[in-house]
């Protein structure tokens, strides 16, 4: 056998074997689903970082900082505004070819750029917060508390793109 002959037989064996273990799920359904589990995946990442950064401001042997309540309340801080804010709805189709930038929905561009900013500054106060636990770094307060603020500002920014976007009624 040529090798020449190798590759398409393995490659038709391949079809074969793809087609013969697919589920047949409606399109929707299937796609339904992949999106709910990616929004489950981003709440769990967001709730990670929240966990980070409580952890960090558990190292401030404060009593407001030590408490158990406060962790969950940022991991579900930070799973809800990962859930809100990253994977946004996606743009309408263009209603007229002809519409002028200016006309462009300012609430969309905004949302974009607030989801950015949010998951920029969400992810590297948790980065920041994780290394500080790995790495056993000593900071100051003002360092850890600067830290945290960040976090939270960065949730918020998720939370209100999320919301622009989610609440947005001005046509594309």
């Amino acid at each position: 056998m040529k090798i020449n002959n190798v590759v398409p037989g393995a490659l038709s064996v391949a079809k074969y074997t793809y087609r013969a273990a697919t589920i047949w799920v409606a399109p929707s359904a299937l796609i339904r689903s992949a999106h709910l589990l990616e929004r489950i995946g981003l709440a769990s990442v967001g709730g990670a970082s929240g966990l980070y950064v409580a952890a960090a401001l558990m190292r401030l042997d404060n009593a407001l900082f030590g408490n158990g309540w406060l962790i969950l309340l940022m991991m579900l801080y930070g799973a809800f505004s990962f859930y809100i804010g990253i994977d946004l709805p996606a743009r309408r189709a263009q209603g007229s070819a002809s519409r002028l930038p200016e006309e462009r929905n300012r609430g969309a561009d905004a949302a974009e750029i607030l989801s950015a900013a949010g998951t920029f500054v969400a992810a590297i106060a948790a980065f920041l917060s994780v290394s500080m636990i790995v790495v056993d770094q000593v900071l100051s307060e003002r360092s850890i508390i600067a830290i945290a603020c960040c976090w939270v500002i960065g949730s918020l920014l998720q939370i209100a793109a999320g919301s622009i976007a989610r609440n947005d009624v001005v046509e594309w």
